[in-house]
């Protein structure tokens, strides 16, 4: 079967910010066989390529140039289940939501932590996604990606991922070199509720030991009390990474700023809460042009109707650059800006 190339593509539901742009050129991708076909095409082989899934980890500024590549790649099963875990592999196109409520259907507890989180399977390893206390490479056994230079398929472990906070080889050394189509997760055995993140701790304080079904809809009802619907107001979630600092320079912010919410790491650095630090700059619930900083949550920034790219860049640089006047720390960008 021919791949099927589409012209001047409107990208508006493409992408959860809900921003007008449009791509010249757009294929859609089933399986890892349609990848290699796209990488063997006289044509569009060589073209540089936007890979698109959810389009919940994106901005778009302008009209992408590349060949944007929209990731369909479906299907959900169970490789192995016995003592030592459950191996279940998603396609990259599945939405991650859909993901998470399949397990807990199939009686496979273990990403119930990682509910609501938008986005597709296939994205999920890039950003490290994480919430309430667990990490995808928390749960990650292994995934499958086409090389887009020489079209081989390749199957990367753990270590190669070389994951990190909302962090992974594919913001690196694989950026824009590799097309996931596949990932397999391990769900453990026995399976325990993780509830010491402090929301989670704090609705579960002095009960019984809460069932994963319970764990789930406690961290979809969190979610929707906290974050925007993007359904509804267009937004990409955390629109900020929470900063890393070392001991010294948190110890330096915290002498003038006491009240700062930070959090230590393994690695005796902080994390620092960057939710707190924008609050406290005064753009909680600030609107630039029809952008703004949502009411609720400082990390999220919301398209109000209408707004450019353009415009939601030019609020997140505001923010960016009155918490390194106030905070001397510089805030990094979560989603991919195009």
């Amino acid at each position: 079967m021919d791949l099927q190339l589409e012209h001047d593509v409107a990208l508006d539901a493409l992408n959860t910010f809900g921003v007008a742009a449009r791509a010249p050129r757009l294929v859609r991708v089933h399986d890892a066989r349609e990848v290699r076909r796209l990488v063997d095409d006289a044509q569009l082989g060589a073209c540089p390529k936007l890979i698109l899934g959810g389009g919940s980890n994106l901005l778009l500024t302008r009209d992408p140039d590349a060949l944007v590549v929209k990731v369909e790649i479906g299907g959900l099963r169970v490789l192995r289940d016995d003592a030592d875990g459950c191996i279940v592999e998603a396609g990259a196109g599945v939405r991650w939501h859909e993901l998470v409520e399949w397990t807990l259907r199939q009686g496979l507890p273990g990403l119930e932590n990682l509910a609501l989180i938008p986005g597709t399977v296939g994205a999920a390893p890039v950003q490290n996604i994480g919430a309430y206390g667990v990490e995808l490479a928390d749960r990650f056994e292994s995934l499958d990606a086409v090389d887009l230079t020489t079209g081989r398929e390749v199957t990367l472990d753990v270590a190669t991922c070389r994951f990190g906070y909302r962090d992974s080889q594919f913001k690196h050394a694989l950026a824009g070199r590799s097309l996931i189509t596949r990932v397999r997760l391990r769900l453990p055995r026995p399976w325990a509720p993780q509830i010491a993140y402090a929301d989670l701790a704090r609705r579960f304080a002095g009960g019984a030991t809460p069932s994963a079904q319970q764990v789930f809809d406690a961290v979809c009802e969190i979610r929707r009390a906290k974050l925007p619907d993007p359904a509804v107001l267009g937004n990409a979630g955390s629109f900020f990474k929470n900063p890393v600092v070392n001991r010294t320079i948190r110890n330096e912010i915290l002498e003038e700023y006491p009240e700062i919410v930070s959090y230590p790491l393994a690695d005796g650095s902080y994390k620092l809460a960057a939710a707190w630090m924008i609050d406290a700059c005064g753009f909680k619930g600030r609107a630039l042009g029809r952008a703004a900083v949502d009411a609720r949550h400082a990390l999220v920034l919301v398209n109000l109707g209408g707004a450019s790219g353009a415009e939601i860049i030019a609020l997140a640089q505001a923010v960016r650059a009155a918490v390194r006047g106030k905070f001397g720390v510089e805030l990094e960008f979560e989603p991919v800006v195009v």
